[in-house]
C-alpha cells in the first residue's frame, strides 16, 4: 500500500472570497518529487501557501499525514532583501523548529550551517550581508536554510528563477539528493524542459487541475492547450462555484500515482 504524505479533500483556496485554485482532490505520496506547472496566476504559489499553512482553505482540506514536518521555501521576491541581515543569520532560522526562536545558538548548531553552507557552494559566507549577494547565492543560501530544517515534506516555490545556469544545476542536484533519501518535494517550476529532464511526476494547474500524473502525460500538448485555453477564459473576479457545478464525477482525483494508469484528471474545464 502506498504511504501518503499530503491529501486534497476538495480544496480550494483563494483570496478576499475570490478563489484562486478549485476543487483540487488526489494525494501526494511519500517520497515522490512532483513539479507544479502553469501560467501566471493558476494558482501554482496559492496552493503552496495553502499546504504549509500561510493561506487557509475557503472550502475542503488539505490534510498532511501525521508527524510530517514541512520545509517552505517562498519566491525571492517575498524576501526583505533590505533587512540588515547576514547570511548566518538568515541561514539559522532554519534551526528553530528545533531550537525555538529563543532557543541558545550552540557550537554544535554553528557547524550545521557551516556545513550546510558548504553544501550550497557557500562555504566562508557566514558573516556577508544578505543585501550583497546575487540571485543566485540567495538561493543557494535559501536551500541551506532548507538543508538545516531537515524536513520530511520540502515545498520550493520558482527556486530557479533569476538565477544562473550552474546555480539551476546545482540546486537540481540538491532537490535530487533530498528525492534519494525519500523525502516528499514539490516545486513550482516555470521550465517545463527543465521539469521533463528532471521531474517524474508533475501537477498542471489552471485555476483547478488539468492533468496530473506521470511528466510525459500530463505535458502532453493537449493538455497544456486546455490549461491555456482555461486560463485565458477565466475572470479575475470569477465568483465563488455554485454547489453541484463542479461533482466529483467530473474530475478522476483519487490519484495514488500508479503509474500503470492514466492520470489525465478530468475532460478538461469546460472554459475550453
Amino acid at each position: 500500500m502506498t504511504k501518503t504524505c499530503l491529501t486534497f479533500r476538495d480544496l480550494t483556496l483563494g483570496y478576499n472570497s475570490h478563489p484562486a485554485i478549485h476543487h483540487l482532490d488526489g494525494t501526494i505520496r511519500r517520497g515522490s518529487l512532483t513539479a507544479v506547472v502553469g501560467a501566471n496566476g493558476s494558482g501554482k504559489s496559492t496552493l503552496m501557501k495553502g499546504i504549509v499553512g500561510v493561506l487557509k482553505p475557503m472550502a475542503g482540506a488539505v490534510v498532511r499525514a501525521p508527524g510530517v514536518r514541512a520545509a517552505y521555501l517562498p519566491q525571492q521576491s517575498e524576501l526583505d532583501r533590505s533587512f540588515p541581515a547576514r547570511v548566518v543569520d538568515l541561514v539559522s532560522l532554519g534551526l528553530w523548529p528545533r531550537r525555538g526562536l529563543l532557543g541558545r545558538y550552540t557550537r554544535e548548531d554553528r557547524d550545521s550551517v557551516s556545513q550546510a553552507l558548504m553544501a550550497v557552494g557557500l562555504g566562508g559566507f557566514e558573516k556577508r550581508p544578505i543585501d550583497t549577494l546575487s540571485g543566485g547565492q540567495l538561493q543557494r543560501t535559501l536551500f541551506a536554510r532548507v538543508l538545516l530544517q531537515d524536513a520530511d515534506l520540502i515545498l520550493l516555490d520558482e527556486p530557479f528563477n533569476a538565477v544562473d545556469t550552474k546555480t539551476v544545476g546545482d540546486l537540481i542536484a540538491l532537490i535530487k539528493r533530498w528525492h534519494g533519501e525519500e523525502r516528499t518535494i514539490m516545486v513550482v517550476v516555470h521550465d517545463l524542459e527543465l521539469v521533463r529532464q528532471n521531474f517524474p511526476e508533475t501537477l498542471l494547474l489552471a485555476r483547478q487541475p488539468i492533468a496530473w500524473g506521470e511528466t510525459k502525460e500530463t505535458l502532453r500538448p493537449e493538455n497544456l492547450l486546455r490549461a491555456r485555453r482555461f486560463h485565458e477564459a477565466w475572470e479575475e473576479n470569477a465568483p465563488w462555484c455554485e454547489p453541484g457545478i463542479h461533482k466529483h464525477g467530473d474530475h478522476a482525483h483519487d490519484h495514488g500515482h500508479d503509474h500503470g494508469n492514466d492520470h489525465d484528471h478530468g475532460s478538461g474545464p469546460r472554459a475550453a
